[in-house]
């Protein structure tokens, strides 16, 4: 069966969509569709779509609302059987077409739905800690200004050396407090700039940068795809972000690397079918940094990226935030899954 040009573009969509006759027939279903299914699309078309839901009669009856046009769209939640597999929950939106009588379905499983909730939950965040970063930085700067220079004169006009050790502490962490400062403006400065880059390149520069501040106890195992294509990537933005992950695993491990049993695992993948917001990508980047480590306190785990959030006592908290950033800035996203024994890191980037 031939694929209706005018449905062609449903096949980038990151939701499973089908499509409908007036008779219930189904008469196109897009590759999400075919993917999560497991079935080919062939299969389905000419089949009954009333036997993909549970409830049937309240199904038909939407759907012969639907055919009516009583409404620009329906929503509900339901179940749908995805043939041998478990019923599922969706959510289902039926668009009655404009110059048909062809019926839209759009179904969304409730846990992608969830997911993308979430992704733009996260993004909003990042987008709000960026302006209070911006201006935070701005009202603090101004002032410390004023006061390293006032402690320098007053260094200067006083003859006791003693004294002059209160001074120095405020010059110091006036000093700190801008360096700090400095380091939350940091990935909003330097623009980004694209060239292909190597992930497994990366991935190495990262290796032999933690292997030489932990020489011992610490065991980095490489398990790459070297399949992966190049991508366009700002290099060193995806080292400072692989980086500060690795670095972070590291800190959580300082206990058994004392023991001589900390390892971080490395591993590329190439994931097909992933939604970025709500446009699906047929293939992304896939790069894990595991650690054996005691796990993220549950106290933090969502606020995880917040900036000056910190799962140790002496850090800074900008680490994840940072590196949550350079990823955004690539189109891409930081998950992570943590439990004792094991913390997984893993960066989602969209490749062409």
């Amino acid at each position: 069966m031939t694929t209706d040009s005018r449905f062609i573009p449903y096949d980038h969509l990151a939701t499973l969509v089908v499509v409908a006759d007036q008779h219930g027939t189904v008469i196109f279903a897009n590759a999400a569709f075919e993917d999560v299914m497991e079935v080919p699309r062939r299969m389905v078309q000419g089949t009954a779509v009333i036997d993909l839901f549970i409830e049937k009669v309240f199904f038909k009856n939407a759907f012969k609302a639907a055919g009516k046009k009583e409404f620009a769209a329906f929503r509900f939640d339901t179940n749908v059987r995805l043939y041998a597999k478990d019923d599922v929950a969706v959510h289902v939106i039926l668009v009655p077409l404009d110059k048909s009588n062809d019926i839209l379905i759009e179904l969304l499983p409730l846990d992608k739905q969830n997911k993308i909730d979430k992704e733009e939950r996260t993004l909003d965040q990042a987008q709000a800690n960026k302006e209070l970063i911006r201006n935070l930085a701005h009202e603090i700067k101004n002032p410390l200004g004023g006061i390293r220079g006032a402690a320098q004169l007053l260094e200067m006009e006083m003859d006791s050396k003693d004294l002059s050790e209160y001074t120095q502490v405020i010059i110091r962490e006036a000093d700190r407090l801008q360096a700090l400062v400095d380091r939350l403006l940091a990935p909003h400065r330097k623009p980004h700039t694209a060239a292909p880059v190597n992930i497994h390149e990366v991935c190495e520069r990262v290796r032999s940068l933690i292997l030489a501040e932990f020489p011992k106890g610490l065991e980095v195992e490489r398990d790459y795809d070297t399949s992966i294509p190049e991508f366009m990537g700002d290099l060193e933005q995806l080292i400072q972000a692989v980086l500060n992950l690795v670095h972070n695993a590291a800190q959580a491990l300082k206990d058994l690397i004392s023991l001589g049993s900390g390892k971080i695992i490395l591993r590329s993948r190439i994931a097909r079918q992933v939604t970025f917001g709500k446009q699906m990508n047929r293939l992304a980047l896939e790069l894990h940094v595991i650690d054996n480590g005691p796990g993220i306190p549950e106290s933090i785990k969502d606020r995880l990226f917040y900036p000056l959030v910190s799962g140790r006592d002496g850090g800074s908290g900008l680490g994840l935030n940072l590196a949550q950033t350079f990823i955004q800035q690539h189109a891409g996203v930081i998950e992570c899954v943590s439990e004792a024994g094991k913390t997984d890191f893993m960066i989602l980037i969209p490749l062409p």
